[in-house]
């Protein structure tokens, strides 16, 4: 990858010619010059050059790499012991909020991901060519980014005199090492998907660090799997695992990208049953495509669609023809949550009007691959206590669809698919160590890189979750510092503390529990169905927004999706009695107890899912409930909140 289109030292930009500049900038540039592009260049070299006068000891980068959102910083100016990320509006009189937001992320991507940034001071800069230079103090976050400064033509020289205090004590950076000291992003799945969809690979835009688990060693071992396969015309099947964030999707969709586009004979498809993660996923490819290309939205549309696909859809399609499937590599993401026997045959029976149907979800989809003639490869993306949902049949279904009905696939399992979050019953342990199950160490994705800032935040939310709060606690200890999760009684407080941390164009929103009906008087209402697309890719200011703090997303509308922070509002479907979690439905005016082992586990993975969707930190809302109201009971309200104190969190200061 380049890291720049240009980079010199400052002394040597001033000694050359405006034309050997923009010659650089223009051969890296991958579309054709256009003479606004050509102008805007002109005028940043042409304002670099009266500026970058006063520091002939720095070194300037001219359209520097963000990998991790797919852009380029107008310029990056290292000077001293301070990194400085400019960006240009030329021409512009105003300061407007996406621009600012911009150069902000990137300062803050730097700060995150760029090794060499991580222990430096920031400053993102906004430059409106025609507007006058505000007057402000300079001010700096805790993690050494200064909140982002605005100059017009003039200025930018007492930017570096105003920021000499902060790196006075510091050793000037060394401009070659810092540009290769090591970028280590972890994307959101939006932005990830986005990348791949225009053909970046993987590399550029997800860590491969040591302590990571290289999302390309999966991609590859699959890769050979699909070629044994298309060589020896079998049919195959990988059930790829991981902890919550770990990287599934991405790997799912890292794959399906590098066969769409170097393989189009396989028609490789992303498939979901996750209707909120597609219709997002949808929504953001087409938007982005729209953007880049600026075509019809439906031609976009029409483009993705055939990529990724609602697996319901898929199923439905297949289940009303015996046509081969033209894909020969499908992806099923969050296939533990395929359903059982009972569910799809009573739903094909009283929905689709198939009276004899009597299979389950993942017998009746192996069937549908199963009837290509030569070959075809599935890849199930299998997550561990996930399963929130009457009639999913986690992983058993699968495995003995294999065994008894399809023993001619070849079939390659995780090392760690026995493990008990994967909720295997001992007929299907049994089938997972029979001799034609091939176990791959590489189908297992051990480490979550949806939290770039706690890699241990799983392991808190299942000792949470598991009633064991002197357990949690200790992870606390090591994880708070990075990953910062507070709690609070008053719903105020908590969306004040999430927009306090927010920065740039960083997400936050509002989670609960789809059974969390007694939050209503708090003026949260789950029931209220939100537009995920629009909650989680509208901006700022927009009321649709998860932003808004206004509408509250559920299990159902977040899984597999992030924010950066959240609120997470705990109801009593999930409360605390002396030894235990008791789960409990609020059923016409009352609250009852729920016996049923499975759906105990699908309630308490519902706060599994919530606690670990937000990148950054979350801060946890108990309400104190209504001493007049027997639905909410406060001494109930005061147990929960007791024991999640008990696993370390605090309350909510400074706010």
């Amino acid at each position: 990858m380049i890291v720049a289109y240009y980079a010199a030292q400052t002394v040597d930009f001033l000694r050359a010619s405006d034309e050997q500049v923009l010659g650089a900038l223009a051969q890296h540039h991958q579309h054709a010059l256009e003479h606004q592009q050509r102008n805007a260049w002109m005028q940043e070299i042409r304002y670099l050059r009266q500026v970058l006068a006063v520091v002939p000891d720095g070194f300037l980068f001219l359209e520097f790499s963000i990998p991790r959102v797919g852009k380029r910083a107008d310029a990056v100016v290292i000077h001293g012991a301070a990194v400085y990320v400019l960006e240009f509006k030329v021409g512009s009189k105003s300061f407007d909020r996406y621009a600012l937001d911009q150069v902000h992320d990137y300062a803050l991507d730097l700060k995150n991901f760029h090794a060499g940034s991580h222990d430096r001071a920031i400053v993102p800069v906004l430059i409106a060519t025609e507007a006058k230079t505000p007057t402000h103090d300079m001010v700096w976050a805790a993690d050494g980014v200064a909140t982002p400064v605005l100059i017009g033509r003039d200025g930018l020289v007492a930017v570096f005199d105003q920021s000499l205090p902060q790196t006075v004590t510091q050793v000037p950076l060394l401009a070659a090492e810092w540009a290769t000291s090591g970028y280590r992003p972890t994307p959101t799945i939006i932005e990830a998907a986005e990348a791949l969809y225009r053909q970046h690979a993987v590399v550029e835009i997800a860590r491969s660090d040591a302590g990571a688990k290289n999302l390309q060693e999966t991609a590859h071992c699959i890769a050979q799997v699909i070629e044994a396969s298309k060589r020896d015309s079998k049919k195959s099947i990988c059930f790829v695992t991981g902890v919550p964030g770990a990287g599934k999707t991405l790997a799912g969709l890292n794959i399906a990208t590098l066969r769409k586009h170097g393989h189009q004979d396989e028609h490789a498809v992303f498939l979901s049953g996750n209707g909120a993660l597609v219709d997002v996923l949808r929504e953001a490819l087409t938007r982005d495509q729209v953007s880049r290309e600026n075509c019809k939205k439906t031609d976009a549309e029409r483009s993705v669609c055939q990529f990724i696909q609602n697996i319901h859809h898929f199923r439905d399609h297949y289940v009303d023809t015996v046509e081969v499937p033209f894909e020969k590599v499908v992806v099923f993401d969050e296939a533990q949550r395929a359903w059982n026997r009972d569910q799809t045959s009573k739903f094909m029976q009283t929905k689709r009007g198939h009276a004899d149907f009597n299979m389950s979800e993942p017998e009746f989809l192996i069937s549908v691959m199963d009837r290509n003639p030569e070959w075809c490869t599935v890849i199930c993306l299998i997550g561990g206590g996930q399963e929130i949902n009457t009639g999913e049949a986690g992983l058993s279904e699968w495995l003995s669809a294999l065994r008894y009905r399809f023993p001619h696939w070849a079939v390659y399992a995780s090392t760690v698919l026995a493990d008990p979050h994967y909720a295997l019953d001992d007929p299907a342990k049994a089938l997972l160590i029979h001799d034609d199950v091939q176990k791959l160490s590489d189908l297992h994705l051990s480490v979550s890189l949806r939290s770039f800032r706690a890699e241990q935040l799983s392991a808190f939310v299942s000792e949470v979750l598991d009633g064991t709060p002197q357990a949690a606690a200790q992870i606390y200890h090591d994880l708070g510092n990075r990953y910062p999760i507070a709690i609070t009684r008053d719903l105020a407080i908590a969306r004040t503390w999430v927009r306090s941390k927010a920065r740039g164009s960083e997400r936050y929103g509002m989670l609960a529990s789809s059974g969390a009906l007694r939050l209503r008087p708090e003026g949260v209402h789950v029931k209220a169905a939100i537009d995920p697309a629009n909650w989680f890719l509208n901006p700022k200011g927009d009321v649709r927004a998860s932003c808004a703090l206004e509408e509250v997303a559920t299990q159902f509308d977040v899984q597999g999706l992030e924010l950066d922070w959240a609120v997470v509002c705990w109801d009593l479907d999930v409360r605390r009695t002396a030894d235990a979690w008791a789960v409990h439905r609020f059923s016409g005016t009352k609250w009852q107890a729920v016996a049923d082992p499975l759906r105990r586990r699908y309630l308490l993975n519902t706060y599994r899912v919530l606690m670990t969707r937000a990148r950054q930190g979350f801060v946890l809302f108990v309400p104190k409930g209504d001493p007049d109201d027997p639905t909410r009971p406060p001494a109930a309200y005061d147990a929960l909140y007791a024991t999640l104190r008990a696993c370390g969190i605090p309350d909510v200061v400074g706010v």
